[in-house]
């Protein structure tokens, strides 16, 4: 039996780290996609025109993922670590991984980028801020005075 040495550290974001993994893979994807292109296509800087849609649909889809996932995981980090229910910030990140994944395989990388996991993931990452960073203020409403 092992005995904890020094002093013992609490979890302070046990859900939010147990999904760091999950959106840090699919952004190494990503990322490692757009590498695949650029190098196949030897661009390595910029786009060699308007006929290079696979590269555009590459680094789309990985910058999308950059301009929305932090704003999101910083949201769900300050609701829980302001208390909030573990099992609903749990949900949500699942369902915020979910929307991400479908709104760059079932819409931006489709033919003509206008698939339905387009608006399924735009609105269900704006949802999720949008609810999210309200219950993360609703946590924290006595500060307000209420």
């Amino acid at each position: 039996m092992s005995v904890p040495v020094g002093i013992t550290v609490p979890k302070l974001l046990p859900v939010t780290g147990a999904f760091a993994p999950a959106f840090a893979a699919y952004y190494l994807l990503l990322n490692l996609q757009v590498s695949a292109v650029r190098t196949n296509k030897e661009t390595y800087l910029g786009s060699k025109g308007d006929d290079d849609k696979k590269l555009l649909v590459a680094e789309r889809s990985h910058g999308n993922f950059v301009e929305n996932v932090p704003m999101a995981l910083l949201v769900a980090a300050i609701a829980e670590a302001n208390g909030g229910n573990r099992r609903a910030i749990t949900g949500s990140l699942a369902a915020l991984l979910l929307f991400r994944i479908v709104h760059v395989e079932f819409g931006i990388k489709v033919q003509d980028s206008l698939g339905w996991g387009r608006p399924v993931g735009y609105f269900g990452t704006l949802g999720f801020v949008a609810g999210m960073s309200g219950y993360a203020a609703y946590l924290v409403k006595s500060y307000w005075g209420f």
